[in-house]
C-alpha cells in the first residue's frame, strides 16, 4: 500500500503529552484519509462465535487488520518517552483510553481559554485583514464545536470590535444600515473595505508629495530672488552716496565719475568724455556768456514796458 501523504501532518504535530486534543483532531484526519477511523469508535471481540456469517468474518478480519495498522501510526506518532509507555500493545483499543484519561483536557477548559482568546484578539495595525478574519472564524468554529451558545450577532459584535480604528467609519455605516451577513460574507466584505482604504490612503499621499513639490519649488524661487535683492541691495549700500544737500545733477556727477573714462568722440584722447574736451569748454562758456546777457536784455526791455496802476485801475505812470 502507498504512503499516506498525510501522515507528515503527525510528523509537525507529534504527541508530546501537551497537545492531546490536537495530535487526536490531526490523527483522525489522517485516518479518514485511509477510511480507518471505525476502528477508534467500534470495538469488537478478539474471536468471533462459530454461529457468525460470512459477511460478520470478513467485517472481523478487517476490523482487526485496520486495528494493527491504527496501533502502528498511533505509536509512531508519540514521542520515545510516551511511546515506551504502549508500545506492548499491537491493540488500539486499550492505548486510546488511557491516553485520553491521562492528558485528554476537559471542554470546560478549552471552551474557556478559547473563548478568552476570542473577546482579546485585537487587529494588529498594517495586518492583513484576511487573516484575521480566517484566525477569528477559527475560533468561532472552535467554540461551535466545543457547545458555547453564543448567537450569530454576538459573533458579528466581537468580530467588528476586533477590527482597526480605521474601520470605524466602516462600523458605524454596518450598524446603521442594518446588514444582515452571515459570517464569511463579513469577512469578504472586510477586505474589500480594506482595499478601499489603502487606495484612497495612496491617492492622498501622492497628493500631498505633488503639493509639497510645489511648495518646495515655490520656497527655492523664493530664495533665489530673495538672494538677487539682497545682492542687489547689498551693492546700492555699498555705492558711496553723495552728501545730503547735493543736488541731483551734482549726485549723478558723483556717481558717473566712479565710471572709468573712455575715449573723447569730439577729440579722440583717452580720460575724458565729450562735455569735458577741453576744446570745448571756450566754446561753451561763450555760449553761456551769450545766452545770460540775451536774457538781461530782454527782461530790460519787460520793465519798460511796464505800467503801474491802482487798485482801481487809474494808470499812475508808464514805464518805456
Amino acid at each position: 500500500m502507498s504512503k499516506n501523504p498525510l501522515t507528515t501532518i503527525l510528523e509537525a504535530n507529534i504527541f508530546n503529552g501537551t497537545n492531546y486534543n490536537d495530535w487526536l483532531r490531526n490523527l483522525k484526519i489522517v485516518l479518514d484519509f485511509e477510511n480507518q477511523t471505525y476502528v477508534l469508535d467500534m470495538y469488537l471481540p478478539r474471536a468471533l462465535p462459530e454461529e457468525s456469517t460470512h459477511e460478520e468474518r470478513l467485517t472481523f478480519e478487517k476490523w482487526h487488520k485496520d486495528n494493527r495498522k491504527v496501533c502502528s501510526i498511533v505509536l509512531a506518532s508519540m514521542t520515545n518517552d510516551i511511546q515506551k509507555q504502549y508500545d506492548r500493545h499491537d491493540d488500539v483499543r486499550p492505548i486510546m483510553p488511557r491516553m485520553s484519561q491521562i492528558y485528554a483536557v476537559p471542554d470546560q477548559h478549552i471552551r474557556y481559554a478559547a473563548t478568552k482568546v476570542f473577546f482579546d484578539t485585537k487587529m494588529i495595525e498594517r495586518s492583513s485583514v484576511q487573516e484575521h478574519g480566517v484566525k477569528m472564524l477559527y475560533l468561532v468554529e472552535k467554540l461551535g464545536d466545543l457547545k458555547a451558545d453564543l448567537a450569530k450577532e454576538m459573533y458579528i459584535d466581537v468580530i467588528l470590535q476586533s477590527l482597526h480604528p480605521s474601520f470605524d467609519s466602516f462600523i458605524v455605516n454596518y450598524n446603521m444600515n442594518g446588514f444582515d451577513k452571515d459570517l464569511h460574507e463579513l469577512i469578504n466584505i472586510l477586505v474589500q473595505c480594506k482595499a478601499t482604504i489603502e487606495k484612497s490612503a495612496q491617492s492622498v499621499l501622492v497628493r500631498e508629495a505633488s503639493t509639497s513639490k510645489a511648495k518646495g519649488k515655490g520656497a527655492r524661487c523664493w530664495r533665489r530672488n530673495k538672494g538677487k535683492t539682497e545682492s542687489t541691495t547689498a551693492s546700492a549700500q555699498s555705492a558711496p552716496v553723495a552728501p545730503l544737500g547735493m543736488g541731483k545733477g551734482k549726485r549723478k556727477a558723483v556717481r558717473q565719475s566712479l565710471i572709468p573714462k573712455d575715449v573723447c568722440i569730439n577729440c579722440h584722447e583717452k580720460g575724458h568724455w565729450k562735455r569735458e574736451c577741453p576744446k570745448l569748454l571756450p566754446n561753451q562758456a561763450v555760449k553761456l556768456i551769450s545766452a545770460n546777457g540775451l536774457q538781461v536784455v530782454n527782461r530790460s526791455r519787460r520793465l519798460r514796458q511796464t505800467v503801474l496802476k491802482f487798485s482801481n485801475g487809474r494808470v499812475v505812470a508808464t514805464l518805456v
